[in-house]
């Protein structure tokens, strides 16, 4: 079996939630405790850290583990979905998992995993942890794919456990407001295990409390130590950013070069402070120059794209995965500070999620370039487009990412301003 072999078989044999939605959710843990016992539980080998949250658990994932291969750690990373190679997914020290490496794994024990029925993420989560267990990984970083309390990643036993934020996504898996979505991500808190939240929020709050409590474990919120503030922008492609604690005794950084160029990797790096000093609790001994040094090369050491991903500078030319009602708000206030003529927006979504929680939220003098990514999921660009005019969005609708995005490039002039996103799957297809 070949690497594409391999990869073909999970793509058609196996239901992908990110490819075809709700027929690949599995709500229970069954198939993943399965998979990993056939393994021989390989997820006891190695120790971690657990990232959940609705935004940027993916970007606090890549920067902890730069971070920690800064400070010498042999570190393991795991995050979802793919942008454009199912070997993204599956890292150490920055590199892909081998070509090699997956087909030999699914040869060897696909008579076995087929007795099982898993979807493609429960595979790929057992396919990580039993890389890692080989790797000889000294830690690894493994983002939830969605959720938290039934996400197949929540088999381990982590050092620490992180919840960014909370916000409305995934509506019809994890519930219809932000307590009942905080009330399925605290399921990744573990008996005497600490958790740090990201961010303090009105309503959700109570719930990693309470839930801490019921757990035993002790909780903190980085918001309470550590806030980051804006130098100035680093070229058009990143950010300087200062770093100011709270206690006498955390780390406090000056200028931070900091590559992934959204404003929201602030908050991002909150986060991350908050990781560094309970890892630091735990006899880490993560330094700050290691903070400084792993944030500065960590989209370069971990592959991390489509976070305010610049792809031309003239017309300025943008993408981010924000995906999500507080995604896109935090993309169209940028949008807002940055000097363009005129704005055109390549868009699309997915058809199992309302898009007006999105749509509500775009900028009216735009011009929009309505698409489809090609997967089953995605919603039909025609059917956005109607959508989007209750709102006074005018634009027209393309067959593809790859037309929508050309039309674009031909309608801009130098000073505008070229924005791809709404969709994790339309960047994959840009970049």
């Amino acid at each position: 079996m070949s690497y594409k072999e391999a990869v073909d078989y999970m793509n058609a044999q196996l239901p992908m939630f990110h490819r075809v939605g709700a027929a690949a959710y599995r709500a229970n843990l069954d198939n993943t405790l399965a998979l990993c016992s056939v393994l021989g539980n390989p997820q006891t080998n190695f120790r971690c850290i657990h990232i959940a949250g609705t935004n940027g658990k993916g970007s606090v994932a890549h920067m902890l583990a730069s971070v920690l291969q800064q400070n010498g750690i042999r570190a393991g990373l795991y995050t979802s979905p793919h942008l454009k190679d199912f070997r993204e997914r599956i890292r150490v020290n920055g590199k892909k998992i081998s070509k090699a490496y997956v087909p030999a794994f699914i040869s060897k024990h696909m008579e076995e995993f087929e007795k099982i029925s898993p979807s493609f993420f429960e595979l790929s989560v057992a396919m990580a942890f039993q890389y890692f267990k080989e790797q000889h990984v000294n830690v690894a970083v493994v983002e939830v794919g969605m959720g938290g309390r039934l996400d197949s990643t929540n088999i381990i036993t982590p050092l620490l456990s992180v919840i960014t934020n909370i916000s409305l996504d995934h509506m019809q898996f994890l519930g219809d407001n932000v307590t009942k979505i905080a009330q399925e991500k605290a399921g990744i808190i573990k008996h005497g295990v600490p958790v740090l939240i990201g961010e303090r929020q009105d309503g959700v709050d109570t719930v990693f409390k309470k839930h801490a409590k019921l757990m035993q474990s002790e909780l903190s919120f980085a918001t309470d130590h550590y806030s980051v503030s804006k130098i100035r922008n680093w070229g058009r492609k990143a950010i300087h950013l200062n770093v100011d604690a709270f206690k006498d005794d955390a780390i406090f950084i000056k200028k931070i070069p900091c590559p992934l160029g959204g404003d929201y990797q602030m908050k991002n790096l909150v986060t991350l402070l908050g990781i560094i000093e309970e890892l630091n609790k735990q006899d880490f001994a993560i330094s700050a120059e290691d903070v400084k040094k792993g944030i500065r090369y960590s989209a370069v050491r971990t592959g991390l794209k489509g976070r305010w991903h610049v792809l031309n500078l003239k017309p300025l030319t943008i993408c981010d995965t924000g995906h999500n009602e507080a995604g896109i708000r935090e993309v169209i206030a940028q949008i807002e500070n940055i000097p363009h003529k005129k704005l055109h927006f390549v868009f699309g979504t997915v058809s199992d999620k309302d898009p007006s929680l999105m749509l509500k939220h775009l900028p009216a003098k735009a011009s929009y370039y309505f698409c489809k990514a090609d997967i089953p999921r995605g919603m039909d660009a025609d059917s956005l487009k109607l959508a989007a005019a209750d709102y006074k969005l005018k634009g027209k609708s393309f067959k593809t990412v790859a037309q929508a995005f050309q039309a674009a490039r031909q309608a801009a002039a130098p000073d505008d301003l070229i924005m791809i996103g709404g969709s994790t799957f339309v960047v994959a297809e840009v970049i």
